[in-house]
Order: C-alpha cells, then sequence, then structure tokens
C-alpha cells in the first residue's frame, strides 16, 4: 500500500500533491494523477485562473497566519506563495478568491460576519481585514456584463456591492431556494452553502453544497442551477445531484462544496472536497475531476471518470521549480507557509536565533498554549523535531485537533512526559537535561512516542494512543489533525530540526 503523494526532500522539484489512496490498490499509469491533489486539511477550496496561472486558498479556521494561497501551473503541482491573513478575526470559513479589474480580492467569513482583503499582487501584501457588517456565510462574488458586482451567501441571496468591492450597498434578497433533496436519503442537513458562480455563453451557473459538510457520508453533495441573470431566477439542473456519496463502500466520503472553472483552452473542472474513508481526522481534502458540457448547455461529470480511479493530466505546463518541504530546519527569517499558530496572531511570541525557532510559554497545558501547527499529508508517518528548555518552560510534539482533543509526548528540564488526552504525567525521570529529541510515529492512526538524547537513539516510552477518534464528526469544529509544537510555562522552548518522514 502506498500513498505516493509528494517528494519531502529537500532540494527536490516540484511538490506534487499527486496521492496513491490506500483504500483501493493501483498502480497510476502514465500520464494520470489521482484524487486527491491536496491530501490533508484543505477544505473549501476556492480557485482562481488568473491567465495561464492558477491560485487556490481554502477555509483556514483558528489557524493564523491564514487563508495560504497556493499557485500552479497545470493543476496537480502547487507551491504555497503567501498566508494573505494576519490579524485574527475568528475562525475563517469558506472563502472566495477573486481578481476584478487589476486587483485581487478575499472574500470569508468570520465571527458571524464577512470581510474582505485586497492586494494589487497576489503574493501581497494583502490589507488588514475589512468588516462588510454583514452576517451569513460563504460569499460566492459575481460580476454582471457591466461589472457591477454582487455577493452571494449560503442562504441563496445577494448583496450588490460597491466598485471597490469593499462596502455592501444594498439590502439582501433572496434569490434561490435551492434543490429538494429526497426524504428517504441519508443526511446531515439540508445546509445550503459555498454558492460559487461563473458565466458561460449566454448563461450563469450557480453551484451550492448541500447535505452537510460532515454527518452521514451520504450527505454532502453538488448542485447545479443556471440563470440568464446573475440575479435570477435560477433554474435547477435535470441531473442535480453532479456529484454525492452513494454508498459507506465508497473511499470518499461527504464530496461537496464545489468550484466550477475552465483552463483557458475550453477544457472545464470541478474542484470540491470530501472525507477519506477511516481517515476522518485528515479533514476535508481537495479533489478534481473534469466536466464536460450536455447539448442543452449543463454541466456533469463524464461517464468514464470516477474520482476513486486514475484521471488523465490536464493538458497544461508544469513550471513549478520548487523545494518546498514540511521538513523545516528553522533558519528563518520567515515562518515557512506550511506553520500556523492555533487561535494566534503574535509575530512577537517567536524569534528565529541560535540556529532554531525560539518561542516564548504560554499558559501551563497543551490546550492553552496555541501549538505552532502543520498539516500532515500521509496516513503513516513519522515527524522529529530537537528542542531547548529554558527557564521553567515545557516543550512537546503533539497531535492536536483543539484545546479539548490531542495527545502527545513532552518534555521540561529533566523529565519525559506523556498526555494522553489531557491526562499529562511522567513517564520517564531525570533523563533529560534541557535537550532532547522528541519522536511521534503514526501508523494508520495508532501514534507511539518516543525520545532521543543524541538524535540517533530513540527510546519508546510506554504509552501509545489511538487517534482515529479525533475528527469533526466526534469533537465538531471542523479541524482536523495537525502536527503541534507546544512551549509552556515560564521560559521559552528552542526548536530545531523539524523532520516528517512519510511511511506510506
Amino acid at each position: 500500500m502506498k500513498r505516493i503523494i509528494l517528494s519531502w526532500l529537500l532540494g527536490l522539484v516540484a511538490l506534487t500533491f499527486q496521492a496513491q489512496n490506500q483504500n483501493y490498490r493501483q498502480d497510476n499509469p502514465k500520464g494520470t494523477y489521482t484524487n486527491p491533489i491536496f491530501p490533508g486539511d484543505y477544505p473549501d477550496p476556492s480557485i482562481l485562473r488568473d491567465g495561464e496561472d492558477f491560485y487556490m486558498v481554502h477555509s483556514s479556521f483558528e489557524y493564523y497566519p491564514g487563508l495560504l494561497i497556493w499557485h500552479s501551473t497545470d493543476l496537480i503541482n502547487w507551491e504555497p506563495i503567501t498566508n494573505a491573513l494576519n490579524t485574527y478575526v475568528g475562525s475563517v470559513w469558506a472563502p472566495d478568491l477573486v481578481k476584478y479589474e487589476d486587483k485581487y480580492y478575499i472574500y470569508f467569513p468570520a465571527s458571524d460576519t464577512n470581510y474582505v482583503i485586497v492586494a494589487d499582487d497576489i503574493k501581497g501584501p494583502w490589507s488588514k481585514p475589512k468588516e462588510l457588517k454583514i452576517t451569513m456565510i460563504d460569499p460566492g462574488h459575481i460580476t454582471d456584463k457591466d461589472g457591477n458586482r454582487f455577493l452571494y451567501f449560503s442562504s441563496g441571496s445577494y448583496v450588490p456591492l460597491s466598485k471597490d468591492g469593499l462596502t455592501v450597498t444594498g439590502e439582501p434578497k433572496h434569490v434561490y431556494d435551492g434543490w429538494e433533496i429526497p426524504r428517504e436519503w441519508s443526511i446531515e442537513c439540508f445546509c445550503m452553502e459555498g454558492p460559487k458562480l461563473f458565466k458561460r455563453g449566454e448563461y450563469y451557473y450557480l453551484t451550492v453544497a448541500e447535505g452537510g459538510t460532515a454527518g452521514p457520508a451520504t450527505g454532502h453533495m453538488v448542485i447545479s442551477a443556471r440563470s440568464k441573470s446573475p440575479l435570477g431566477p435560477w433554474e435547477n439542473a435535470p441531473h442535480n445531484p453532479i456529484l454525492r456519496t452513494q454508498s459507506v463502500d465508497e473511499p470518499w466520503w461527504s464530496m461537496g462544496h464545489a468550484t466550477i472553472f475552465d483552463d483557458g483552452q475550453d477544457n472545464w473542472y470541478m474542484l470540491f472536497h470530501g472525507y477519506e474513508k477511516d481517515f476522518y481526522n485528515m479533514g476535508r481534502q481537495t479533489m478534481l475531476v473534469p466536466v464536460e458540457w450536455t447539448k442543452d448547455g449543463w454541466y456533469r461529470i463524464p461517464d468514464n471518470i470516477s474520482v476513486n480511479k486514475p484521471i488523465k493530466l490536464p493538458n497544461l505546463e508544469n513550471e513549478l521549480k520548487s523545494s518546498f518541504s514540511l521538513s523545516d530546519s528553522f533558519q528563518g527569517p520567515d515562518l515557512n507557509p506550511q506553520w500556523s499558530f492555533f487561535k494566534e496572531s503574535n509575530s512577537e511570541r517567536f524569534q528565529f536565533a541560535n540556529q532554531g525557532l525560539e518561542i516564548q510559554g504560554k499558559g501551563n497545558s497543551v490546550a492553552g498554549c496555541s501549538p505552532l501547527l502543520t498539516m500532515p499529508s500521509n496516513h503513516s508517518y513519522t515527524a522529529d523535531v530537537e528542542l531547548e528548555i529554558e527557564g521553567d518552560a515545557t516543550g512537546g510534539l503533539v497531535l492536536f485537533y483543539n484545546e479539548r482533543a490531542f495527545s502527545g509526548i513532552l518534555a521540561d528540564k529533566s523529565n519525559a512526559l506523556a498526555n494522553l488526552r489531557g491526562w499529562q504525567f511522567t513517564t520517564e525521570a531525570n533523563v533529560i537535561k534541557r535537550h532532547v529529541y522528541l519522536r511521534l510515529k503514526n501508523t494508520n492512526n495508532l501514534v507511539d512516542m518516543y525520545y532521543s538524547l543524541n538524535g540517533t537513539d530513540w527510546v519508546k516510552i510506554e504509552n501509545s494512543f489511538d487517534a482515529s477518534a479525533y475528527h469533526h464528526n466526534v469533537l465538531s469544529g471542523f479541524m482536523a489533525l495537525r502536527i503541534g509544537l507546544c512551549s509552556m510555562g515560564e521560559g521559552q522552548v528552542r526548536f530545531k530540526n523539524f523532520v516528517y518522514t512519510p511511511l506510506d
């Protein structure tokens, strides 16, 4: 069982998020890709084609800096370019990345309101968030033939925007009720969400998700409607839903939240997310399939295309030359884009010094330390890091869902500590002299913990844990299980040489 996702070693070219899924055995024939194109927690994808370049952003929830923008030229190989959001405004849900005239915009909901950030260059700098002073969620941007701008929301309502896109200029107007889901289907809720709009020919197309983003595997789905006006009335597609998990026997569950786009050569695609069976704790992963157009002007997934099987590569050039890796030597001067703090945006708390990343202690527990997090992309892997403890700080390497759900191995100035679901205790006493290496080995959700005094000879502590239940259907919050670096207590922890190694 191999899950070929990306080459993590420094110096290799092209970050490739192409996966060989464990749930179905197959070779990946030449000239094809397999889903997901973004393994791991990359939900609510929004994509922008800008000439021959593609840019993507996802919901970033409580992870800051947030709204990480990715770049590709072939839709399969992606590299991170910048985090667009550095001001904490709460949990950031489904964004929409758009370009209008010569500026780039990201619209997103957070804390029961909506915000917009804007930039002259996709690489930034991005503005601080401006509140639009309107509730509802999942803004979706569209313009009419005269350049007038509108935002749709999950309620099926829209509002007009000012020409600069920074102000709502009118009251919401409800124009779309969604598609009626058969009552006998097993869904979480009607829960219309994620409106994404585009124009092709004489029609505007509205794509929404329904059925609930988690819950039963068969709940989430992709719904299509069209109108000759961006303001409706909307006609539902005769073959809705466009995509839906039909059975719990399928490897991808709760598929939905789609965006339809073209590659500039009149080839059309659907980008969406889904949970992976048996690996819900990896969050909603980004997937891609081609779509075709019917004679009467509706899009659909071709009969010969399966989300679960190899798909022909897009006929696009790959111009990326990237050495991006989850592994990090922490040489600075900036935090690499794969890292984010939980519920915190405080650049004064850390610095690059003494050949490592120094993080000031915060709180007295993993729950309160706002750990520094990164998202693993494999079912099985090891994560290693070197720690130097200063003062009365405690450092750690954990798997973290939220402040109520985490486990891992920690170290203070003299002891190795286990933390199992918040129950923390000494597991090896008086073995550390302020310097230690920690390791987590995750094998299909069974996690073993190790420490080493020299980085070569590893001691497995007696404690292990099962991480399979650390996911939204159990814990809510729409999070995923991330690798976390903790610094707590009075003092600071210096982290060096984080090494991520896939095992599948």
